[in-house]
């Protein structure tokens, strides 16, 4: 089968959608369907996009700058736009993004109607302007004071000969003193522990405050958003008083109160500065006095914890069963790893944090599904990590899915995945950050009316990235891998005016239209000059 692949720039001719020289406006018919116990209605609600076309000087500051994913986020950025590449004993690799949503992977723009409407796909960067990561200022903070380059050795996530390359460009990149809050992290983390602020809680925020505006200023940035990727915290109590509203919550870090978290102290700190916040762990980090600070200041948030691995293979495999109508009755998840991620995980109650994003990924595909499951039934679901410092950064995750087939039959897939968690994580890091600034640019409102609006402060169009993914008060959570891409993909057609992608491909079903398109192959368009394509070349894509 031929494909192509438009990988120039391109430009939607339609009525529906318009470009100046600072946005681009479309008309927009928004398709949904509403059921009222046995009554099913169609609705439809126009509305208009608008998307700047600027792409902003984009600072990204890391919470956990020195750690594996930190380190390692900074570092294949750098490999990128230096152009490096490197031998190991396979031969010699270059620097890619592979594994980035954003930047290795396409979406479906149309049919080629001088190709017999073969389907033509764009790499997802190519749909709307977007920051590149090679353009990203990055800085940060980290307990550790050892700079990015030595970070970098100790991680031993990169090849050697790639490591000697970048270690001149990173050894002079050193993190911002960060909050330590022992409390909530586990006790083996001390002796990491070397550059911490001090102060009550309300000072270290007003510090991490001005680290912000400073980085800003240094770098002219337009932009910046803070990432969590540091350790993983317990859970923080939900307190009447001090955490439940914005107004107890900024109370409590001026009173010092012992259920503030460190990462909730940056997400307060990134939202009083305007800035993006988005949690990377699985800890309750976005408490209700978050979410209201950031509805009231209107700054997004998103969260929680990055879905690189095991999870997002469960999230792919679980709907593949359900939808075939195959009962999952039984799955279990082991994992060992040995970095110091695993090492501050061997503690029961950061465990538990973890345990808890990893466990709720099914919910929503069991739910669909009333014919095999009973009301409150699921599947017995255990999540068990292990810390074995041999294995370092190169994660092993076995699963076991027992499920219930036809007439009484079982079925049991076995599934052993090793996972490099940092380069799984990292590439995750670049996209919430592509798509998190792409979604302060998007503007929405109804043709019949009204004020152009922002996405809700909680954005959860970031969920495929995420395990536990956070969604505003009295939406449903989808956890389906298929069904967030597929948001991410429409979401951007809809600022082009395009119709969403709905695979049913009728004119490859029916003779009429099989036709039309081979007439239109064979004579039916005039051969058009190499001048007439947008930028550019099309290569061919076989599959």
């Amino acid at each position: 089968m031929s494909l192509d692949f438009q990988d120039g720039t391109f430009r939607v001719e339609s009525e529906s959608c318009r470009y100046t020289n600072g946005v681009i406006e479309s008309d927009y018919v928004y398709q949904t369907t509403e059921v009222d116990g046995n009554v099913v209605k169609p609705v439809q609600t126009k509305l208009q996009f608008r998307t700047e076309r600027k792409v902003p000087k984009t600072g990204v500051m890391l919470v956990g700058l020195g750690g594996n994913n930190g380190c390692t986020c900074v570092a294949g950025a750098l490999a990128n736009k230096l152009g490096l590449t490197w031998e190991t004993k396979e031969g010699t690799h270059k620097a890619n993004y592979f594994g980035s949503l954003m930047m290795s992977s396409s979406i479906k723009l149309g049919n080629d109607v001088r190709n017999g409407g073969h389907s033509v796909y764009t790499p997802f960067h190519n749909m709307l302007p977007m920051v590149h990561p090679n353009d990203i200022v990055w800085g940060g903070w980290d307990i550790n004071s050892s700079n990015l380059g030595d970070a970098m050795k100790r991680s031993k996530v990169l090849d050697y000969d790639l490591q000697k390359q970048l270690y001149p460009h990173m050894k002079d990149i050193k993190p911002l003193p960060s909050v330590y809050f022992p409390d909530f992290i586990a006790s083996n983390q001390d002796q990491r522990a070397d550059n911490v602020l001090t102060g009550t809680k309300q000072q270290q925020m007003e510090q991490l405050q001005k680290n912000i505006r400073d980085f800003k200023q240094q770098h002219k940035l337009d932009k910046c958003i803070l990432l969590w990727t540091a350790n993983t915290e317990r859970f923080a109590s939900i307190e009447e008083g001090v955490n439940d509203t914005a107004g107890a919550l900024l109370d409590a870090i001026k009173n010092g109160e012992p259920e503030v978290s460190a990462s909730t102290v940056f997400a307060v700190a990134s939202i009083l500065e305007g800035c993006t916040f988005i949690n990377g762990s699985p800890q309750n980090t976005f408490v209700p006095g978050v979410i209201d600070l950031a509805r009231k200041h209107k700054v997004f948030v998103a969260g929680d914890d990055f879905k690189s691995g095991q999870t997002k293979m469960k999230s792919v495999l679980v709907d593949f069963l359900v939808s075939a109508g195959i009962k999952p009755v039984s799955i279990v998840s082991y994992n060992h790893l040995g970095n110091n991620d695993g090492l501050n995980l061997s503690a029961p109650s950061q465990f538990r944090s973890k345990e808890i994003s990893k466990s709720n990924v099914v919910d929503d595909m069991v739910a669909s599904n009333k014919i095999l499951f009973e009301p409150d039934e699921h599947p017995d679901h255990v999540v068990v990590i292990k810390y074995v410092p041999y294995v370092g950064d190169s994660k092993r995750a076995m699963d076991e899915y027992t499920s219930e087939i036809f007439m009484g039959g079982k079925n049991t897939i076995v599934m052993h995945n090793t996972c490099e968690d940092s380069l799984l994580a990292t590439p995750l890091i670049y996209d919430l950050v592509i798509l998190g600034e792409l979604c302060e640019r998007i503007r929405v409102k109804k043709q019949d009316g009204g004020d152009w609006e922002s996405f809700h402060p909680v954005l959860s169009l970031l969920s495929y990235m995420l395990k536990a993914p956070l969604v505003p008060n009295g939406a449903p959570v989808v956890n389906a891998l298929f069904g967030q891409r597929e948001a991410i993909s429409n979401v951007m057609r809809a600022c082009l005016g395009l119709a969403p992608d709905n695979h049913m491909t009728l004119e490859h079903r029916f003779e009429s239209s099989l036709a039309e398109l081979q007439k239109a192959r064979f004579g039916g368009y005039k051969k058009r000059s190499n001048s007439d394509d947008t930028n550019g070349a099309k290569k061919k894509f076989r599959s």
